[in-house]
């Protein structure tokens, strides 16, 4: 048997951590083996390239070099945690995956998009996901709201950019929906997270046959 695949996308501050919590609770409760992770990182090999990313070390040798470690990263969650859990059976939910390299190297820091598919070809390969929900959040309020979560932290590496870059990057994921509405579906993300949560499982329900799950649930009682 093999798993689901489910990918949480978007700006700075639009939630995803939180509802890849909620999401896998709720999948939970129905008996399914879900598992969360996150990138970059996932795996200790990525987590250590996250801790790199996230600090700012590849930032001087251009985002040409970023989207290389987001890819090296990758590569060993891919190997280590994801495939090995899809192939059991569970249900991978992650915050982040590939498009947030198109969008964040590829839109707002201009690596050619050939460049970016080569990557993403050799590494993804055909593990690509069942539904990626793209949390789409005015990036002024999302960038308000990851200030006030990280406190006294201080921003991280894409946290500083420029508004412009958030925008930037707010196109590209609703561009990445538009391209591929099969696999995309966009939440508006400017709600409190209990009504987030309920769009978000009435899109996973829908779209990964849980309603008839729950039914056959009911049927086999």
């Amino acid at each position: 048997m093999t798993g689901r695949f489910i990918t949480l996308e978007g700006g700075e501050g639009a939630g995803k951590s939180t509802q890849v919590a909620r999401l896998a609770k709720r999948l939970q409760a129905l008996g399914i083996d879900a598992v969360t992770t996150r990138e970059p990182g996932g795996s200790p090999r990525a987590e250590r390239l996250r801790e790199l990313i996230l600090a700012g070390a590849a930032k001087p040798y251009g985002p040409v070099a970023e989207a290389i470690m987001f890819s090296a990263a990758r590569d060993d969650h891919l190997t280590r945690v994801i495939r090995p859990a899809l192939a059991r059976g569970a249900w991978v939910i992650c915050d982040r995956f590939a498009d947030s390299t198109r969008a964040y190297q590829g839109a707002a820091g201009k690596v050619p998009a050939d460049v970016i598919a080569g990557l993403e070809r050799v590494v993804v390969d055909g593990t690509r996901p069942d539904l990626t929900l793209i949390l789409d959040l005015a990036p002024e309020v999302g960038l308000a709201r990851a200030t006030a979560r990280r406190g006294e932290a201080g921003t991280d590496r894409y946290e500083g950019e420029a508004l412009s870059f958030h925008r930037a990057l707010r196109r590209a994921f609703l561009d990445i929906a538009r391209r591929e509405p099969r696999r995309c579906v966009v939440i508006d993300a400017d709600h409190p997270a209990d009504r987030i949560e309920e769009a978000i499982w009435r899109v996973v329900a829908d779209r990964l046959g849980l309603a008839q799950r729950r039914l056959g649930a009911v049927h086999g009682a």
